[in-house]
């Protein structure tokens, strides 16, 4: 048995069998970090120590264990709090800090019996596309490492990409999980706002950001999100109700099922060959029994501007904490606290969390408030309502992921305007608080992942996993590996 080969569920079904033990399983996965992470760059901190005295504490259970990813090694982004563990947003600001709670989502998992192998590298504070603006250098994509795994989880899906880890875990802002996911071949969902805790969650911009799976399957995501769902009194934003088994209602049945393509996602800008094999998607599933309309969705050239004044305004809000006075790192030789902000935050941040955080602070000044960041809170109430009608119509909406397949490694952060368009699939998701999942679903001509998402309405999780599940179970795509080497 090729333990890297299997999918979260599989191993999580071979260690319930008894085929192989969680210090196995633990240990190959060690020895693969080992091997690809001089190379991808994927993990900032191993946790080996611990996850071995982890295995070895979960093995003991193991005959009394009913979760489906008991004992399944995984890791987690670097924005998540982990106690005891470092926890950088991949930025020098941070430093060492270890805080001293677990996330929700963390006290999760280890309800469920997870392993956990690290914390994963990331675009610093989950600002980029591309994985290249962490302080402790780029990540690499295992399929061609000249070119970028995406971002901010870059280092969750490069790291699931080259076996490192059977899962990790992510966060998305305007689209951090699902474009990663696309560029690396493997499967990434943001659930809908609110359904999963922030409590833990390093904050970007709070009203956009959610966590979610990545991992080699639709099934897997289902059962990552099964884990880690539901309200929690820390996190005011978090929703209640019950949210039944994903996992268990996974059928691959989308006979009757509408799908909507909007032929504002097909236009200029989008390469031909992600515009081919995203089409191709519907085709699968029609051949199920769904039914496919094309329809239009005006509203998508607002969505990146509109974007990137709410996320840079509440980016703008939640850094002003690090100030080099409570925790993380502190500059030397300032002569008054003021001084010490100045020049803490001046070393401390990097060039693309400082253009965020002025341009936050712009949009948010006497004078421009009312000219920009009301009018995007009242364009994203626009765009939410365009959703809400399209949903009306259709059970589910098909798109591309990204304009492109992954891009060489510097050629987007020589074009940052270049880099915000690169989201104009995704950011929509996130200011209307949709659920969205990224799969693969081909390969262009450079042998570089292409990923098709498939959107929902509000807590249609179910519909968007059903859909991905059927697709998958017709093809293969998902069953592709990284051969690793440079594209041509």
């Amino acid at each position: 048995m090729e333990l890297m080969e299997l999918t979260a569920l599989e191993l999580g079904a071979a260690i319930k069998k008894g085929e192989v033990s969680v210090p196995e399983a633990t240990r190959a996965a060690l020895n693969r970090v080992s091997e690809a992470n001089p190379e991808n760059n994927a993990f900032i901190t191993v946790t080996a120590e611990a996850a071995m005295a982890r295995a070895e504490e979960l093995q003991k259970g193991v005959k009394d264990a009913s979760a489906p990813l008991y004992g399944v090694p995984m890791a987690l982004k670097d924005n998540i709090c982990t106690k005891g563990v470092k926890t950088s947003c991949a930025s020098k600001i941070l430093g060492d800090f270890a805080p001293v709670y677990d996330a929700t989502l963390v006290e999760k998992l280890e309800q469920g019996g997870n392993v956990l192998l690290g914390k994963l590298n990331m675009d610093e504070f989950a600002m980029g596309s591309t994985s290249e603006t962490s302080y402790y250098g780029p990540v690499k994509n295992p399929w061609a490492t000249d070119h970028v795994p995406g971002g901010s989880s870059g280092g969750a899906a490069a790291a699931v990409a080259a076996g490192e880890c059977w899962y990790a875990v992510g966060s998305d802002t305007g689209g951090s999980i699902r474009q990663p996911a696309s560029y690396c071949g493997v499967t990434g969902m943001k659930p809908t706002y609110g359904t999963v805790s922030r409590y833990g969650l390093i904050a970007y911009a709070s009203s956009l950001d959610q966590m979610g799976p990545l991992a080699r399957t639709a099934a897997d995501c289902a059962a990552v999100l099964d884990a880690v769902t539901g309200k929690d009194k820390r996190d005011g934003t978090s929703l209640g109700g019950t949210y039944g088994s994903l996992l268990a209602a996974l059928d691959g049945k989308v006979k009757g099922m509408k799908i909507g393509i909007p032929d504002d996602c097909f236009g200029d800008g989008l390469d031909a060959e992600v515009s081919q094999a995203v089409l191709a998607v519907a085709e699968v599933l029609r051949a199920r029994g769904a039914q496919v309309e094309h329809f239009a969705l005006p509203v998508m050239e607002y969505v990146v501007p509109t974007y990137y004044i709410i996320a840079a305004a509440e980016a703008s809000s939640n850094l002003s904490r690090f100030d080099g006075v409570k925790y993380g790192w502190r500059a030397e030789g300032y002569e008054d606290l003021t001084d010490l902000y100045n020049k803490t935050r001046t070393e401390g941040f990097g060039a693309e969390v400082k253009r965020r955080i002025l341009l936050g602070t712009f949009v948010l000044s006497t004078g421009y408030y009312d000219a920009y960041y009301k009018k995007a809170l009242q364009v994203k109430a626009v765009i939410k309502k365009a959703y809400d009608e399209a949903f009306s119509n259709y059970d589910l909406i098909l798109t591309p992921v990204a304009p492109t397949t992954a891009p060489r490694l510097g050629e987007s952060l020589s074009d940052p305007l270049k880099m915000y368009l690169s989201d104009i699939y995704t950011v929509p998701l996130n200011l209307a608080g949709l659920p969205g999942l990224s799969m693969p679903c081909g390969l262009d001509q450079n042998g570089m992942p292409i990923g098709a998402q498939l959107i929902g309405p509000a807590l249609g999780e179910q519909k968007v996993l059903n859909a991905a599940h059927a697709f998958q179970m017709d093809t293969d795509f998902h069953k592709m590996a990284p051969k690793g080497g440079t594209a041509q």
